[in-house]
């Protein structure tokens, strides 16, 4: 089994990396719905006061639902669609769960196309991809070593990566910088999230530079992709999509002193089946070069294998870490596993779209992907709130989702306050959401969505400043300020 405690120091290493950043208030579009109960509003800002002191360009629209009835509280701008950024997440986890099931394990095979006597395979050894989203190189390692323990010692025949359990998909949004990890390539088979690590160090007046499949435990390198350093100042990098390599240039003059990063991976299948050669051979066994097969032959027999952990553990660290591959993997998983057949992540996001309609009234959306990574993804807050009322009846996705920590005027957190919410964040440059549940004081459970963009803003970005556009840092604290006022304030209202 997968080491839980290594992956998840690897995923918050990565978090950094996992989200690019996050519009206001227009005024309201919609009237407000009263609420359950009558209630003292001297007290109480009305929620034109709050979205108008929020500071914030671009549009907001939120809604509010009683958790136990699904009646709805109050809305803003509740029927608009806006893009729901990693808020996504949370819909792709209620997906995955219903088609999936919450004990489903993704399974990673070798299989042997060819009969194996005294030790020796006459015939192809197939490393077969089974969806995992999160297969690591320890886990590959722990492969190997199964494999080897079948008495296996000698392959004859070729060896083949097979990665057809998905649809292959170049980068997750292709409008993303080349070099942000948090849009890999999907396939298949996917190894360290479809990362490679990039390290450099001070050599004389120049850098040696490597790239490598690291664990906490081993390191192996990687041939599939290759780094020079060039004498220039910007760009930092640049990417060239060679037959059977990831070929990466980076700016010399940006360096600096020793670092690291990890960079995508677009190969999957080459880049796993290069790590399972090395780590074969240090336990005896000699591969051939990597042939990618997009199909599997009746013939082939399993020798060994790997399972993942549960998909509610998945879907626990995917909503904690915010990965984008995990979402994008067990979203076209539940998409297969409903007899559809997606060749891009677009089909994949629509036949979500088409579910949640069905599922949960979601009228107005209209998702392009599973993890909320393609701006022109809509969903509407009145549409999301509805449905988390319905789903945390069931009781699953509450206690999935991550805790957000309430906090004072000055960003610090408030470690007794009396609300308590469980939710999944959203964040895209001059885009922000977030939805999930709160606790008010008194019990009350209430389920929420609140939606912000500023197209505009997010439109005149160039595409050399996509990692850190300027105003969008600023923009996105006073988004996550408006999403604590607003929740204050329904606490206030409805549950105190």
């Amino acid at each position: 089994m997968v080491d839980r405690v290594s992956r998840r120091v690897f995923l918050a290493g990565l978090g950094a990396a996992l989200t690019p950043v996050a519009g206001l208030a227009a005024p309201p579009a919609t009237s407000l719905r009263p609420p359950l109960r009558p209630f003292d509003a001297s007290g109480v800002t009305r929620p034109e006061a709050v979205l108008a002191r929020a500071g914030l360009s671009g549009r907001v629209g939120f809604a509010v639902v009683n958790a136990r009835t699904g009646e709805e509280l109050e809305a803003v701008e509740g029927a608009t669609g806006l893009p729901p950024a990693s808020v996504a997440k949370a819909l792709t986890a209620l997906y995955a769960l219903e088609a999936l099931g919450p004990s489903h394990r993704f399974r990673t095979r070798v299989l042997a196309d060819g009969p194996v006597e005294n030790g020796v395979l006459k015939g192809d050894l197939i490393l077969a991809g089974g969806g995992d989203p999160v297969l690591d190189t320890d886990a590959l390692a722990s492969l190997a070593r199964a494999m080897k323990a079948t008495g296996l010692r000698e392959v004859r025949g070729g060896f083949k990566v097979y990665d057809g359990a998905l649809p292959e998909v170049f980068s997750i949004d292709p409008e993303q910088p080349d070099h942000v990890g948090y849009s890999p390539a999907v396939s298949g088979i996917a190894l360290n999230f479809n990362r490679v690590h990039f390290e450099w160090k001070r050599a004389g007046k120049g850098w040696s530079v490597a790239m490598d499949a690291r664990s906490d435990k081993i390191r192996p390198a990687v041939a599939m992709a290759e780094m020079k350093v060039v004498n220039r100042a910007l760009p930092i990098y640049t990417y060239e999509q060679h037959q059977r390599v990831d070929a990466w240039t980076v700016a010399g003059k940006a360096l600096g002193q020793d670092g690291s990063r990890w960079l995508p991976v677009r190969k999957p299948a080459l880049y796993a089946g290069d790590v399972f050669q090395t780590l074969a051979r240090s336990n005896g066994v000699v591969l051939g070069k990597v042939e990618v097969i997009r199909s599997l032959p009746a013939s082939a027999r399993m020798l060994a294998h790997h399972d993942s952990e549960p998909l509610s553990e998945i879907l626990r660290d995917m909503l904690k870490f915010s990965t984008n591959l995990t979402a994008e993997m067990v979203g076209l998983a539940a998409t297969i596993a409903r007899g559809g057949q997606p060749r891009t992540l677009r089909e994949s996001g629509q036949a979500m779209s088409a579910w949640a309609t069905e599922r949960y009234g979601m009228a107005g959306t209209s998702l392009v992907d599973h993890s909320g990574l393609g701006e022109a993804s809509r969903m509407t807050p009145r549409g999301l709130a509805a449905a988390l009322a319905q789903a945390g009846k069931a009781g699953t996705l509450p206690g999935l989702l991550k805790d957000i920590p309430m906090r004072d005027a000055k960003g610090r957190v408030v470690r007794d306050h009396p609300i308590r919410v469980v939710a999944k964040t959203g964040t895209l440059n001059f885009v922000s959401g977030l939805g999930g549940f709160m606790t008010a004081a008194d019990g009350t459970v209430l389920a929420f969505a609140i939606f912000s963009a500023d197209f505009d803003r997010r439109a005149r970005i160039r595409p050399e400043d996509r990692e850190r556009p300027e105003g969008a840092r600023g923009w996105n604290v006073r988004s996550k300020k408006l999403q604590q006022e607003l929740i204050e304030r329904w606490g206030a209202i409805y549950g105190s």
